[in-house]
């Protein structure tokens, strides 16, 4: 059989787009030109070090290289400042076209789709694990470590590892309130954090089909946290709509093909799937909410690259709008980037969140990594629609942190312990 004919996955299809081959096998290395590199003010400031020491004086097209700080923004100290001004003064002698900073700016994973900069069967890498994402479009984007974004933004091209592939097949009826979040929560919890290590997690099936784009970004953006290479969604309709109103044309389109080499194929049955909650201190620690719900909390979080957009948004002002958050129930609202934040306010959400007793932020990944604007002290608990959970994770040690969507973090606001909206509402 011809390499053309051979059947392939979409990683591999992807990959194998990117380094002018026909086919690629599974666990073969390449080299394999990238469409997008990305950096934040975290991780960049090295990235720019070991570009500098490359020798090449100039990035490799300097509109394929984006720069986003986001993580201790607006700056928390002067620390952060100075991480910031490594990325304002290279962007500024590289002419970086997508460099976004306050104002324009947003939460990297949230803004980079917003703005048209992914598409399909893009390849996508970015010095920031949850670069997995844009998977939501058809895309294979991963992330990498800083040195490796040095010499991307050098030569314009990395090397991959191909994955194999898991398929998860999601049918059924999705329950009141249950979005991508709590399907990924019970996803990673069934195979574990390091049940995809290094594979390609392929998402499909008729529920798939019926999730909104915010809710696909929220799976795409977790598939790291079962150790995921990469988190793909199929391309349908919704894909392309969203694509076309960027304006966007010109995409390609990867399908696997009916006989692709798959790992392993699981299928879920959604209408067995109730709210989840990750608890301390992994994101596999899945677990329906109602089994939780006594656990007392003395702060929430709405926002993050996995649930700061629209529809998780207006799913928390659903459940909070004419309530009051509980006594002592510091709950931090966190639209993922400007624009986000600008619709939130024209549809009167941000009225509704500080009439509850919530404080709103400007976009910022600040207390999904215990950065700023939400440190917990010792002992003390918190419910976020963030992505990560990890000791320490959102301050100290003695804290902990428990993962779920924005119907029961937004519940639990009002409850001031883990709930779920039926119990509030």
């Amino acid at each position: 059989m011809s390499d053309s004919k051979r059947p392939q996955t979409m990683a591999q299809k992807i990959l194998a787009d990117h380094c002018g081959k026909k086919f690629v096998e599974e666990g073969e290395i390449v080299n394999a030109s990238v469409d997008i590199v990305l950096g934040n003010d975290i991780t960049m400031p090295l990235a720019i070090e070991e570009f500098k020491k490359i020798g090449t004086g100039k990035v490799f097209d300097n509109t394929k290289v984006v720069m986003v700080p986001d993580h201790f923004t607006p700056n928390k100290d002067i620390k952060s400042a100075e991480q910031c001004k490594i990325l304002r003064d290279f962007a500024g002698e590289q002419n970086i076209i997508n460099y976004f900073e306050i104002g324009e700016m947003g939460i990297e994973h949230a803004l980079l789709p917003e703005k048209g900069l992914v598409l399909s069967g893009n390849l996508v890498i970015g010095a920031d694990s949850h670069t997995c994402t844009y998977g939501a479009l058809g895309a294979a984007s991963t992330g990498v470590g800083s040195t490796d974004v040095a010499v991307a933004m050098a030569t314009g091209k990395l090397w991959f590892m191909v994955p194999s592939t898991l398929k998860f097949v999601y049918k059924g009826n999705l329950r009141n309130w249950v979005t991508g979040k709590d399907l990924i929560l019970y996803t990673i919890g069934m195979i574990g954090v390091d049940g995809a290590l290094y594979k390609s997690m392929e998402f499909s099936g008729p529920a798939i089909r019926g999730l909104s784009m915010d809710s696909r970004f929220a799976m795409a953006n977790m598939a790291i946290e079962a150790g995921g290479k990469f988190g793909i969604f199929e391309v349908d309709e919704k894909t392309e709509e969203y694509m076309r109103s960027k304006g966007k044309t010109g995409y390609k389109v990867f399908r696997s093909d009916p006989e692709a080499p798959f790992k392993k194929v699981y299928e879920i049955d959604c209408s067995d799937i109730e709210l989840q909650v990750a608890a301390p201190h992994l994101p596999s620690n899945a677990r329906e909410a109602r089994k939780v719900a006594d656990i007392k909390l003395d702060q929430v979080v709405i926002g993050s690259c996995t649930n700061g957009r629209m529809e998780d948004l207006e799913m928390a002002a659903k459940i909070l709008k004419g309530k009051k958050v509980g006594k002592g129930m510091r709950t931090i609202i966190i639209p993922a980037t400007q624009k986000i934040y600008l619709e939130a306010m024209r549809r009167g959400l941000l009225e509704i969140f500080v009439e509850a007793g919530c404080v709103v932020s400007t976009p910022t990944c600040g207390p999904c990594l215990g950065g700023h604007m939400g440190i917990l002290a010792k002992g003390e608990r918190a419910i976020a629609t963030t992505n990560r959970n990890f000791v320490g994770r959102m301050g100290h040690p003695g804290s902990e942190v428990y993962l779920s969507g924005p119907a029961v973090a937004a519940a639990s606001a009002i409850a001031g312990r883990i709930a779920v909206p039926e119990e509030v509402i």
